[in-house]
């Protein structure tokens, strides 16, 4: 794997960091939707959700150069445009175009990544404007819809003052409703919880829960961003400011040194927080690829 595509990534994540910008407290804009690429229509997943959803832009819509030339139109001189990573398959192919059985069983990726730019960045390009939602629609109605329907979910209790999952019992506590301020921090708090839950051995077996050794080691710090970035995931899918913690000086320095030290782990973090939310919410839109 390229270290030089991680440090890529990671540079923008400590750049927003350093101005005071969490890119996974915060969910993007409800009316502008998720980022999704203008030609396939896909949405965006994993570390590049959270890339392109805090860059600021209104317009949810994202192209290559050569897709934005081939659809007549132009990015305008001096923009900048923003690193998107993917996954390339290296496997052998046969002569038929398919792998071994052994390429199969052991499959070999290395990280790549190219440049996209809004298309508020460019000009002579048709693009949709944003959709506004349904007046009918109701993120807290949206929200217990996706607790109610997580497949395999684990046991959901408000008896403590404080939010935890205990594994060996496969157990969420959330305070209840009335110790949050909103409702949208209580959902986020219970997304950030169940986020947890999907590491247990039974469901995804997420190395990170399953060999945490307590606070402050480093399957810790990965599990809680993992956590985090899924929370957020939920929150900007049914539109709800989830934010349940200050962002502050000490808790923003902790993650610039922790990314400092580990530029793979904003893109490993995402990866797995894509993986949670997908099995949360059963695969629904967040499972379409980009």
């Amino acid at each position: 794997m390229s270290k030089k595509v991680y440090e890529v990534i990671t540079d923008r994540i400590l750049k927003l960091l350093s101005q005071g910008t969490v890119p996974w407290r915060k969910p993007w804009s409800s009316i502008s939707g998720l980022p999704k690429n203008l030609i396939s229509e896909k949405t965006y997943r994993g570390v590049n959700l959270f890339m392109l959803a805090f860059s600021g832009y209104a317009s949810p819509f994202w192209v290559t150069f050569r897709q934005c030339k081939e659809r007549g139109g132009h990015v305008r001189k001096g923009e900048q445009g923003w690193p998107i990573i993917f996954w390339k398959d290296l496997r052998p192919m046969e002569s038929e175009g398919k792998g071994t059985d052994e390429d199969e069983d052991h499959p070999q990726f290395v990280v790549r990544y190219y440049t996209v730019f809004n298309a508020t960045q460019c000009e002579d390009l048709d693009y949709p404007q944003p959709e506004i939602r349904n007046a009918d629609f109701d993120p807290l109605i949206q929200c217990e819809q996706i607790v109610a329907q997580m497949p395999y979910p684990p046991a959901i209790t408000h008896d403590k003052a404080q939010a935890f999952y205990a594994p060996k019992p496969d157990l969420v506590n959330v305070p209840p409703g009335e110790f949050f301020q909103t409702e949208g921090e209580y959902y986020s708090a219970l997304f950030h919880e169940l986020a947890h839950s999907t590491g247990h051995e039974s469901r995804l077996n997420r190395t990170t829960l399953c060999e945490s050794k307590g606070f402050g080691s480093d399957p810790y710090c990965r599990e809680e961003l993992v956590a985090e970035m899924t929370a957020a995931m939920l929150c900007g899918l049914v539109g709800i400011d989830g934010a349940v913690i200050e962002n502050s000086a000490a808790y923003i320095a902790h993650w610039i040194e922790k990314l400092k030290e580990d530029p793979k782990l904003v893109v490993f973090a995402a990866s797995q927080a894509q993986k949670a939310a997908d099995f949360i919410v059963g695969k629904s839109v967040l499972s379409e690829a980009n």
